[in-house]
C-alpha cells in the first residue's frame, strides 16, 4: 500500500479517527515539531481540526477532505519523518525513510469514530510547568508544582480549560469577544485568557464582570500586573451587560433564574458559544406536579434533585429550539456550589422540520411535569414551544 492509497482509505472513505505527524526533518524551519489532527463537526459540516503544536503555544485551523489529503501527501515522509493514523479496525504507523514511507498496519487504539466531544482526554495545563496566572493565584509554585491544598482548585481549572478548548474551533476567526457573568475571583477568567492568547494565539476582548467592587478591584490589577492583554473586569450585572458582537458567554454558578437571564441574553445577542453551570434550582420546586412520580416527588431530597436535571433537561432543549447544538456535560464542582453538569452550547442552523419535532418533544415534556421554566417565558417568541 502507498501512502496515497492510505489517505484515500481513510480520509476518503471517512475513517480516520485521529493523526498525529511528528520527527521532523529539520530544525529551525516553520514547521511544528508535531502536528495533530482530529475530525469535528461545525455548522457548515463535518471538518477536520489541524492543531499545529509549537513548544509553548498552538495554533488551529479546520480543513475538508481534499484539504486535509493535500496536507498529509506533502507532510508525510517529505517534512516528518513519522505518522500515525487511526481508524477504528487499525492503527497505520508511516515511517519515512531514503525512499517510499513504509507502512505498518497494527491494532487500533481508538475503535470507535472520536468526534470533537470525546476525545481522549488530556491536561492543557500541564504539572510542572509555571503559568503565570496560577502562580499569582498561588496554586502553582513559581516553579510550577501545584500546592497540595490547591490541588482540587488546579483540577478544576484544568477541566474548565479542556471543556472550553474542545470549542475553540467554533469560534469565528479574528479577536475573540468574551463576557462572563459573575467572574467572582476570575480563576476561569485568567484561565479562559490564557487558553486563547498562550496555547492558541488569538487577540480576545475578554470582560469580567462581577457584582463586588472589591473583587473587581483586585483582578483588575492582577490582569495589569499580569500584562493580561485584552483582559478586563467591571462592575456589572447580567441585565446592563453589552454583548453587541460577543462571541463567548461564560455563566458560573449563577443562582436559580439567573442562569436562564445568562442565557436569553447569550441567545439574543447570537452568541456563537454559551457555556453555563447552573445551581441554586428553586424555581420549578413548586410547579413540577406528575401523580405518576408521587413516590418520587413525596420525598423534598429526591425532588430538590430531580427538579434539578428537570431544569438543565429543560434549558438544554429551549437553547436547542433557539438553533443551538447543546451537550451536557460533567464539570468539577465550584466551590460555591455542589453541581457538576455544564451546559455547552453552539450556535447551528436547525432545519425546521427538525425543529418542530423537538419543540413537540419538548411541549410533552413540560406538560407532563406541569412547569413553565423562566427560560422559555424569557425567550418567548424566539423558540416554537407549541404552548
Amino acid at each position: 500500500m502507498t501512502l496515497d492509497d492510505l489517505v484515500e482509505l481513510l480520509v476518503g472513505g471517512a475513517t480516520l479517527t485521529g493523526a498525529t505527524l511528528s520527527r521532523p526533518r529539520a530544525t529551525g524551519t516553520d514547521e511544528p515539531p508535531r502536528i495533530t489532527v482530529q475530525p469535528v463537526t461545525l455548522k457548515r459540516g463535518k471538518r477536520w481540526a489541524v492543531r499545529r503544536h509549537y513548544g509553548s503555544r498552538t495554533t488551529d485551523e479546520n480543513l475538508d477532505d481534499a484539504a486535509l489529503g493535500r496536507l498529509l501527501r506533502a507532510s508525510i515522509g517529505k517534512n516528518y519523518r513519522q505518522a500515525l493514523l487511526h481508524a477504528p479496525d487499525a492503527d497505520w504507523q508511516v515511517l519515512a525513510g531514503r525512499g517510499e514511507p513504509r507502512i505498518l498496519r497494527k491494532p487500533p487504539t481508538r475503535p470507535r469514530a472520536a468526534g470533537v466531544h470525546d476525545r481522549v482526554k488530556r491536561h492543557v495545563l500541564p504539572e510542572g510547568e509555571p503559568v503565570p496566572f496560577l502562580v499569582e493565584l498561588g496554586v502553582q509554585t513559581p516553579d510550577g508544582r501545584v500546592r497540595a491544598q490547591r490541588r482540587s482548585k488546579f483540577r478544576q481549572v484544568n477541566r474548565f480549560v479542556e471543556l472550553v478548548d474542545d470549542i475553540v474551533p467554533a469560534l469565528p476567526d479574528g479577536p475573540v469577544r468574551v463576557v462572563d457573568f459573575g467572574s467572582g475571583r476570575a480563576y476561569l477568567t485568567f484561565a479562559l485568557h490564557d487558553l486563547l492568547t498562550r496555547v492558541h494565539g488569538r487577540k480576545v476582548d475578554i470582560l469580567g464582570l462581577d457584582l463586588k467592587a472589591d473583587v473587581v478591584s483586585e483582578c483588575e490589577a492582577l490582569a495589569r500586573r499580569l500584562r493580561a492583554d485584552g483582559l478586563r473586569f467591571e462592575l456589572g450585572d447580567i441585565a446592563a451587560a453589552d454583548l453587541v458582537g460577543v462571541d463567548l458567554v461564560v455563566s458560573l454558578h449563577a443562582c436559580d433564574t439567573a442562569t436562564d437571564a445568562a442565557l436569553d441574553r447569550a441567545v439574543r445577542a447570537r452568541a456563537e458559544v454559551i457555556l453555563a453551570v447552573p445551581c441554586c434550582q428553586h424555581e420549578l420546586f413548586g410547579q413540577l406536579e406528575n401523580e405518576t412520580l408521587r413516590p418520587l416527588l413525596r420525598h423534598g431530597t429526591l425532588k430538590e434533585r430531580f427538579v434539578a436535571d428537570v431544569t438543565d433537561a429543560a434549558r438544554a432543549r429551549l437553547l436547542e429550539l433557539a438553533g443551538y447544538d447543546v451537550q451536557v456535560v460533567e464539570f468539577v464542582p465550584l466551590e460555591h456550589t455542589p453541581k457538576n453538569v455544564l451546559l455547552r452550547a453552539t450556535r447551528t442552523e436547525r432545519p425546521g422540520r427538525d425543529r418542530d419535532r423537538l419543540a413537540a418533544e419538548y411541549r410533552a415534556f413540560a406538560d407532563a411535569l406541569g412547569i413553565e421554566p423562566a427560560l422559555e417565558r424569557l425567550l418567548g417568541d424566539l423558540v416554537p414551544t407549541g404552548g
